[in-house]
């Protein structure tokens, strides 16, 4: 295999061309057939087979998981993920390059969450299914849907399937060389508040207000940064049906998220409680539902996974740095269920807002990056340049 940095510019061409075809694609979350289809006429056609598992059956989505495997003349393998589904789109995606960075000529998201891993996975395929020679390690590829509505793709898919020893999710929206080592649970608290209709301006009297109810529980509630680890938001509320009319229902929904399960537990708790307190205070009934979206999880100092990406990180001239998120990934979801993975940052900015962007470097150091994992995989565990003693010196945490 051809060093990491070694990109021929047919290469980056082909990618540049996948990356534009895949996000020219409409596929917003439970919606993604079209790409998946996409990622499974371009993958047979280099000659590899994918396997589809009947998620989207399970939440209401058209697609399952896509993976497709790359054997390695060792028989170990490496996972590589990346989601195929975007936040709705409030423009069609022109892709265009300007000034180093892809960006939608129409004013909304260019989908580079997750299109940039998605593309890089696909010329990953593309090389390595091409190449004389088997790599040392195999790799598999797995293309997930509906990630960004509570990692609904992963929460469906079996780890078992999977035959590496670990493997990278390419889904967080910071420079290339941060190694997301640690992110928080989740908690989505949807609340609908009943009171009891009149008319405003006749009989007020008879009527109980659940906007009122609700605004004194929102009042109540943990909001903002709690700590440096825990953070809560309201986000939607909702209600009424006209300025003359006591409105009988409100409907709010929520969120709290934490590195720490204890403060997780304890911040939840206080939301809920606000909540039925001012229900209850109110006159109103309360109707709650709490999901746990995901589940925090620590990278260990030790785990073969962490070292090898730092190894990959600077062969290809990054910096590294070990950040904290407060976003959730796939990642969390199969470390969850016992799959040693970490996420990566990917170089893109903005995600979800409708100045999204990536640089042209950095859809290109995604497929370096990826390329380097496969090699330091390959090369085991040893570093005869004495690279992993020197971690704790030469990387900072975030």
């Amino acid at each position: 295999m051809a060093p990491a940095d070694g990109l021929a510019e047919s290469e980056l061409e082909g990618l540049r061309r996948t990356f534009v075809s895949l996000c020219s694609l409409a596929s917003p979350t439970r919606h993604e057939r079209a790409c998946a289809d996409w990622i499974v006429r371009t993958l047979t056609g280099f000659g590899l087979s994918v396997e589809e598992d009947d998620a989207g059956a399970a939440f209401g989505g058209d697609t399952g998981n896509l993976l497709a495997r790359i054997p390695g003349a060792s028989g170990d393998s490496l996972l590589l993920c990346g989601h195929m589904d975007t936040v709705p789109l409030a423009a069609p995606v022109r892709p265009i390059l300007r000034g180093g960075f892809w960006q939608n000529e129409n004013d909304g998201i260019l989908g580079a969450d997750n299109k940039v891993a998605v593309a890089a996975m696909i010329e990953i395929a593309r090389r390595l299914a091409a190449a004389a020679e088997p790599p040392v390690v195999g790799v598999e590829l797995l293309f997930t849907p509906s990630e960004e509505d509570g990692l609904l793709g992963a929460c469906e898919f079996d780890p078992q399937r999977l035959r590496s020893d670990y493997g990278y999710v390419f889904d967080h929206a910071t420079p290339m060389g941060e190694i997301v080592t640690a992110a928080p649970s989740y908690m989505r608290i949807d609340a609908e508040i009943t009171g009891r209709a009149a008319h405003a301006g006749v009989a007020p009297e008879r009527g109980v207000s659940a906007i009122l109810a609700a605004v004194r529980g929102v009042a109540a509630m943990p909001n903002g940064r709690l700590d440096p680890g825990t953070t809560a938001n309201v986000g939607v509320i909702e209600g009424g049906s006209a300025a003359n009319v006591v409105p009988e229902r409100c409907r709010l929904q929520a969120e709290v998220r934490s590195l720490d399960p204890e403060r997780f537990g304890a911040v939840v708790t206080a939301a809920t409680d606000a909540l039925q307190q001012a229900a209850d205070g109110g006159g109103c009934d309360l109707k709650l539902e709490l999901q746990q979206m995901f589940t925090a999880y620590r990278v260990d100092a030790g785990e073969p996974l962490l070292r090898t990406a730092k190894r990959a990180l600077r062969a290809i001239g990054c910096d590294v740095s070990e950040i904290t998120s407060g976003g959730g990934s796939d990642a969390a979801e199969l470390r969850r269920r016992g799959f040693p993975c970490t996420n990566l940052a990917n170089g893109t900015e903005r995600a979800h807002q409708l100045d999204e962007r990536v640089s042209d470097r950095a859809l290109a150091d995604n497929l370096r990056l990826m390329l380097a994992l496969i090699d330091q995989a390959g090369a085991g565990e040893t570093d005869h340049d004495g690279t992993d003693q020197a971690d704790a010196s030469a990387d900072h945490a975030g």
